[in-house]
Parts: structure tokens; sequence; C-alpha cells
């Protein structure tokens, strides 16, 4: 598959922000306590989503520690929830033991993105984000946001598909 153009727009989700290594503790509770609150909320939610970054480091994302490596995990919803509905689902889901209290809801929107589907382990994107940082290069256009991920595949599938997406906006 190649790199593609594509355009998202708001999109509101059930959220856990964290630090630290996928896999690690921290985002292994983050994502328990999503699925407790989305379990109790009862509605229909997409897969797991991760939106990452690094911060204070001249180095690049893949490059830089695991454990410096900063996280918004996401669940989808399918429409805003009213108001007091996911105060009530993380009350609920607070006999889980699942560190509920860190789940917000948020909407964000990314716009131009480009977008590629990974398949294989999460340690071999690096050739997938080369073949998307070429096709910016060649369609002039530059990141202008966090780097997207898409599981498409359970988080411990052992042959994962993920779709890789960057936000774009045209380079300079």
């Amino acid at each position: 598959m190649k790199p593609q153009r594509t355009r998202h727009d708001a999109v509101t989700c059930l959220n856990a922000t964290g630090m630290g290594e996928p896999g690690g503790t921290e985002h292994v509770s983050a994502i328990a306590a999503l699925y407790a609150v989305a379990t109790s909320l009862g509605d229909p939610v997409g897969p797991l989503e991760g939106r990452w970054w690094v911060e204070g480091t001249a180095l690049s994302p893949l490059d830089a520690p695991r454990e410096q490596w900063r996280w918004h995990l996401l669940l989808t919803l399918a429409e805003v929830p009213e108001p007091g509905r996911v105060d009530a689902a993380r009350e609920r889901a607070r006999a889980s033991g699942a560190a509920v209290d860190r789940v917000q809801v948020v909407t964000f929107t990314e716009g131009e993105c480009v977008e590629m589907l990974h398949e294989g382990p999460y340690s071999e994107e690096r050739s997938t984000l080369e073949a998307m940082d070429e096709f910016m290069v060649e369609h002039h256009l530059m990141p202008h946001g966090l780097h997207h991920e898409i599981y498409l595949t359970a988080f411990t599938d052992p042959n994962p598909r993920t779709l890789l997406r960057q936000p774009v906006a045209p380079a300079s």
C-alpha cells in the first residue's frame, strides 16, 4: 500500500493521556481505564487509537527513549455524549479497579492528513513512516499535528495492522 492524502473532520473520543513506553505499566493502565469506561457507557466505540509525541529533545520520536514518549489513547465515540453520561459511566466503572478518573471526553480535528497502512510489528513502523515522509516531500507537505495510529487489530496481536496518520499543511 502507498501513502495517500485524506481529510478528517471533528471526532469525539474517550481519551486517556500519559507518558511511557507502549505496553508499559502506564500505557496498559490507560487502556484498561478507557475500556472500563467505554463498557460502562454502553455505546459502540471505534478501535483503540493513539496520538504520540516527544517533548524536550532534538531526537526524532523514534530515536528518543520510549519512556519519554507521550500519548493520548483514544476510543472514538459515535456522537458527543449527553452531559453527565460519562461521569456516570466512570462511577459505574470504578469498581473495576481501573484508573477511570483519567478518562475524559475530547473532540479534535486533524484536517488534511497523509496516511498509510502498516502491516507488521510496531518496531518496524520506521519504513512505513519514511515512505510517508517521502510522500510529504514530493507533495510539498509538512507535518502539522501529532502522529496518529489506529490499531486495526488487538494491541497484543502478533501480526498487527496499524493505520498510520500524520496531519499535514502545505510546506513553505
